[in-house]
């Protein structure tokens, strides 16, 4: 171990040792299965040519950033269930929590930019291929990957050569309980994640929940047709936007009650936070959504036959 590195002990893990096999095929097998599952979505909408549409690309967006938010926490995870010891250096506990936050920040801005184009679509139907060409989803997706990681980027500069009084997180990977550690907690940095959470969540969450009560507006004084198109389309961006919003809310209550909680509970609490987003994404969009469904089934077929022919 290298003496010059300062590194924080991740509290946040019960009976690890007792029950690591457990925890690792657990989280390997949800971690393959968030590869497979968001991975094959994507890949039907970059082959399917009738896929190739604002809707479905912000849907590719969403499943790609399941993937990184995956990949940011899982691969330490699977390392820490086989060590002796849970522990991070301070500087990559830094960036991990500074990733992390960063994807969570990019979902809520690529849920916006779905929920624009569905208003778009369904209630200025007739100025939708101008509105919602290929600069203005180039734009949207630009901003939501770059926007919260450039807001970011201060707090982690800032938190980065503190001194530190204490040295265990009580969680399993970094979280924003991390500005807790320095001996002296800075208001600036304090002050400054609560403008970035207004400007990458509240929001852009007001701006998501005005759209969808204007399309449900326009959609009640609509024919049946109308309506049925706006359930088949927006449900499942709804559901997405319900289970993320409250599983933000679940982190939420983890920093702010951090020593209230039981053990046992933060961290079920924490692997309901980590699991059920990117697992439950593909789910929702390949059952829901009807042309994704299509297409999976004929994949799901033609690989079947393959497997008969051989």
């Amino acid at each position: 171990m290298d003496l010059n590195v300062t590194y924080i002990i991740l509290g946040g893990h019960v009976e690890v040792h007792k029950y690591k096999c457990l925890y690792f095929i657990i989280i390997f097998t949800a971690y393959i299965f968030i590869i497979c599952s968001n991975c094959t979505i994507v890949y039907l909408i970059w082959s399917q040519q009738n896929l190739h549409e604002p809707m479905y690309i912000f849907i590719a967006a969403l499943l790609i950033n399941s993937v990184l938010f995956s990949t940011v926490i899982y691969p330490k995870l699977l390392i820490d269930f086989l060590s002796e010891k849970q522990i991070i250096s301070y500087s990559a506990c830094l960036l991990q929590s500074f990733v992390f936050y960063s994807f969570v920040g990019s979902e809520f801005l690529l849920l916006l930019g779905m929920a624009y184009d569905r208003y778009v679509s369904i209630c200025k139907p007739l100025q939708y291929p101008t509105i919602m060409n290929k600069t203005t989803v180039c734009l949207f997706l630009a901003v939501a990957w770059l926007l919260p990681a450039a807001e970011l980027v201060a707090a982690v500069i800032i938190s980065l050569n503190r001194k530190l009084c204490n040295f265990t997180l009580k969680g399993i990977f970094c979280n924003n309980t991390i500005y807790k550690l320095p001996c002296v907690p800075s208001k600036t940095v304090s002050i400054y994640v609560v403008l970035i959470l207004i400007s990458v969540a509240l929001l852009p969450l007001s701006f998501i929940l005005f759209t969808y009560a204007k399309i449900f507006t326009v959609t009640y004084r609509s024919s049946r047709e109308v309506r049925k198109k706006a359930a088949e389309t927006c449900l499942p961006h709804l559901l997405v936007l319900i289970n993320f919003f409250l599983l933000c809310t679940y982190e939420f209550i983890i920093v702010r009650l951090e020593s209230n909680i039981p053990k046992v509970a933060r961290l079920i609490m924490t692997l309901q936070l980590i699991l059920y987003h990117p697992v439950f994404n593909p789910i929702i969009y390949g059952l829901k959504m009807k042309e994704i469904h299509k297409h999976m089934k004929r994949l799901f077929l033609k690989i079947k036959l393959t497997c008969y022919q051989h």
